[in-house]
C-alpha cells in the first residue's frame, strides 16, 4: 500500500516531528515511484502488458503481478473494451483467494455473454475448471472442462480444444491413468501449434516427465528434465528450475538412489514451501519415502507428519496420501503409541473417504462424459471415411456391435459374479453374528470336540499307525494350539509344530488328516481365515488396516498369499467382505 499526503501529515502530528523531512522524502519517493511505474505501463499495449504480467507471475513477484493485472483491467474498463475487460478479469483472478477469484470468473461470464466469435464461452468454463482444480474441487473441475470442450468443438476452436484435452489429461494423471495422460501431453508437446507460449510448452514437458517417472520410463524422463533445466535457466524462471530439481530427486527416488534424491528434494521443498505452493507437499512425500528407503523411520515420520499438517491447512489431497497415513499408523503401532495410532487412523479414514469420492466420480464421469463422446466421434469419422466402401463399413459396424455385445456380456457376468460374492460375504457375516449370539465362547471348544469325535467315527475304517495314546496327546495339543491362536505365528510348519509338541511329523500329519479331514496346510489356512472372518466383523480398527498389515498379523508371508487363501476358502474377496461388513454396521 502506498502512503498518501494525508497519512504522512497525521503521522507527523501524532508522532515525532524531527522525522518530518524523512517521511516527506519517503512519501515523494513512493509517489513518484508509483507514477513512474504507471507511466512505464502507459506506453505498453495489451499484449505487452500481458507479457509483463506473466513475466512477474513466473518469477513469483506477487505485488507487481497484482499491480499490472489491476492496471490492465482499469485500462480496459476506461476504454470500454469488452474483450480486454474479460482478459483483465482473468489476469486479476490468478492471485486472489478462491471466493474472490470465483467472483471474477463469474464477471468474466457476464461480460462475454454477448461476445461473438469462437473464444467464449469455452474459455470461461476452462478458467472456472482450472480454478476448481487448483483448489481440489475435482468433480466441478471435470464438469467445467467437459462443457468447455463441447463449446470448443461446436465452434471449431482448436486452441480451446487443446486446452480442454490437456486439462482432462491432468485428471487422468491424478487417477493414475498415466499412459492415457502421457499420450495427450506428448502430442501437444511435440505438436505445439495450438499452444501459444513457452509457459504452456513447459507445463506439457513437466506433466509428461511426471507420467514417464510413474511409468518407470526413467531414461525418457531424464532427457526431458535436462531439456527443461536448460530452458528454465535461459528464461530465468525460478519456479520451473525448482520443478525440474524436484523431478531430478523424484527420479533418483524411483531408482532407489535415496542419498542422491534427498538434496534435490530439499532444494525443491525449500523453494515451494516459501511460496505456499502445493508442490511442497509432493516434495515432503518424496522426502519421507527417501528416508524410509534409507531405513531412517524417524526422519520419514518427521516429513510425513509435516505433510499431514499441510494437508489439514489446505485440504488438498492426492492419492499417495494413503501410503503416508498407513505408514504413520504402522510406525506408532510398532512403538505402542496408541493415541497417535488412533489419530492417524482417523486422519486416514477422512482423507480416504474424500479420495474415494473423487475417484468414484471422476472414473465414472470421465468415461461417460469424455471417453465415450470421443469414441463416438471416432466412430463417426470412421463411418464418413468409409462412405464409398459400404461393404467395409458394414463389417466395421458389425465388428463394433460384436465388441459392444461382448463388453455388455462381460459387464453382466461381472455384475452377477459381484452379486454372488456379496451374497456369500453377507451370509458369512450373518453366520458369524448368529453364532456370536447363540453360542458363548466357552461352548465353541465343545462343538469343535464333538466334530472331532464325528470325524473319528467316520474315519474308523482307516488303518492308522499312530498309537491311541499319542493320538489323544496330539489332539489335546492341537486344541491348545487353536485356543491360544498359535496358528497366527508366521513361519508355522508341520515340522515346527511337531517339534514344539514333542512328536514327529508322521504322527502329526496322520492325526490332522484323520481327525480334521484335511492336510496340515489346509488345516492351518482354515484356522487363519476363520480367525480373520470373525475379527474383521468384530474389530473396526482391524478392518481399517491395509491388506499387508492384516496378512502379517495372520501369519502370511505376503498379502497375495492371504488374498488367494481368503478367496479360495470363502468364495468371495476380502474387499467385498469388508464392504459388506461396513454396510451392515451402518444400518
Amino acid at each position: 500500500m502506498f502512503l498518501t499526503k494525508k497519512n504522512v501529515n497525521l503521522y507527523y502530528i501524532h508522532k515525532v516531528m524531527k522525522y518530518k523531512c524523512f517521511f516527506l522524502l519517503l512519501f515523494y519517493s513512493l509517489f513518484f515511484s508509483q507514477n513512474k511505474s504507471t507511466d512505464s505501463l502507459k506506453v505498453l499495449d495489451y499484449d505487452k502488458l500481458k507479457n509483463k504480467f506473466y513475466e512477474y507471475y513466473e518469477n513469483e513477484d506477487i505485488l507487481k503481478t497484482k499491480y499490472v493485472a489491476q492496471y490492465y483491467l482499469q485500462k480496459a474498463k476506461k476504454e470500454k473494451n469488452k474483450l480486454q475487460i474479460a482478459e483483465g478479469y482473468i489476469l486479476v483472478h490468478f492471485n486472489e483467494d478462491f471466493p474472490t477469484a470465483l467472483k471474477y470468473i463469474d464477471s468474466l461470464a457476464i461480460i462475454t455473454k454477448d461476445v461473438k466469435g469462437t473464444l467464449y464461452p469455452s474459455r470461461t468454463y476452462l478458467m472456472k475448471g482450472n480454478l476448481y482444480f487448483k483448489h481440489d474441487y475435482l468433480k466441478k473441475a471435470l464438469d467445467n472442462y467437459v462443457i468447455a470442450l463441447q463449446y470448443a468443438k461446436d465452434q471449431e476452436n482448436q486452441k480451446q480444444i487443446a486446452y480442454a484435452n490437456i486439462n482432462i489429461a491432468y485428471l487422468n494423471s491424478y487417477l493414475g491413468k498415466y499412459s492415457k495422460a502421457a499420450k495427450i501431453f506428448r502430442y501437444y508437446l511435440y505438436n505445439s501449434n495450438n499452444l501459444t507460449n513457452e509457459t504452456q510448452h513447459n507445463q506439457m514437458r513437466v506433466s509428461l516427465i511426471n507420467c514417464y517417472i510413474e511409468l518407470n520410463k526413467l531414461d525418457s524422463a531424464n532427457i526431458l528434465i535436462k531439456e527443461g533445466k536448460v530452458s528454465s535457466f535461459t528464461n530465468k524462471s525460478k519456479y520451473s528450475v525448482n520443478q525440474y530439481t524436484y523431478f531430478t530427486g523424484y527420479s533418483y527416488l524411483k531408482q532407489k538412489k535415496y542419498k542422491e534424491a534427498i538434496p534435490e528434494l530439499l532444494k525443491a521443498y525449500n523453494f515451494f514451501s516459501g511460496i505456499n505452493d502445493n508442490n511442497a507437499n509432493y516434495a515432503l512425500y518424496s522426502l519421507g519415502k527417501s528416508y524410509d528407503g534409507l531405513n531412517d523411520k524417524e526422519k520419514a515420520v518427521q516429513y510425513f507428519t509435516q505433510l499431514d499438517a499441510n494437508i489439514q491447512k489446505t485440504n488438498k489431497t492426492f492419492p499417495q496420501l494413503r501410503e503416508v497415513y498407513t505408514y504413520l499408523i504402522d510406525y506408532y503401532k510398532n512403538i505402542n503409541n496408541q493415541e497417535k495410532q488412533l489419530y492417524y487412523i482417523d486422519r486416514f479414514l477422512k482423507v480416504d473417504k474424500k479420495l474415494d469420492e473423487q475417484f468414484e466420480y471422476l472414473s465414472t464421469e470421465l468415461y461417460q462424459k469424455y471417453d465415450t463422446p470421443n469414441l463416438l466421434e471416432e466412430k463417426e469419422q470412421i463411418i464418413n471415411s468409409l462412405e464409398n466402401r459400404k461393404m467395409l463399413l458394414y463389417v466395421s459396424i458389425g465388428f463394433l456391435c460384436i465388441i459392444l455385445l461382448f463388453l455388455f456380456l462381460l459387464y453382466n457376468r461381472s455384475k452377477k459374479i459381484e452379486k454372488k460374492h456379496r451374497k456369500i460375504a453377507h451370509d458369512l457375516i450373518e453366520s458369524i453374528e448368529r453364532k456370536s449370539l447363540e453360542m458363548p465362547e466357552n461352548r465353541q471348544d465343545v462343538v469343535q470336540f464333538q466334530n472331532i469325535e464325528k470325524v473319528d467315527i467316520e474315519e474308523d475304517k482307516i488303518v492308522r499307525t499312530t498309537p491311541e495314546d499319542v493320538v489323544q496327546f496330539i489332539l489335546k495339543e492341537l486344541e491348545i494350539f487353536e485356543k491360544k491362536e498359535f496358528f497366527l505365528k508366521k513361519g508355522t510348519t508341520s515340522a515346527s509344530l511337531a517339534k514344539s509338541i514333542k512328536t514327529n511329523t508322521t504322527y502329526l500329519s496322520e492325526v490332522i488328516n484323520t481327525y480334521k479331514g484335511k492336510n496340515f496346510a489346509g488345516y492351518l489356512n482354515d484356522l487363519r481365515i476363520d480367525f480373520a472372518l470373525n475379527r474383521l466383523v468384530k474389530d473396526k480398527k482391524f478392518r481399517s488396516y491395509k491388506l499387508s498389515v492384516i496378512a502379517e498379523e495372520l501369519g502370511y508371508n505376503n498379502e497375495q498369499a492371504f488374498s488367494l487363501a481368503f478367496k479360495k476358502k470363502t468364495g468371495t474377496s476380502l474387499s467385498i467382505y469388508i464392504k459388506e461388513i461396513e454396510k451392515s454396521t451402518s444400518l
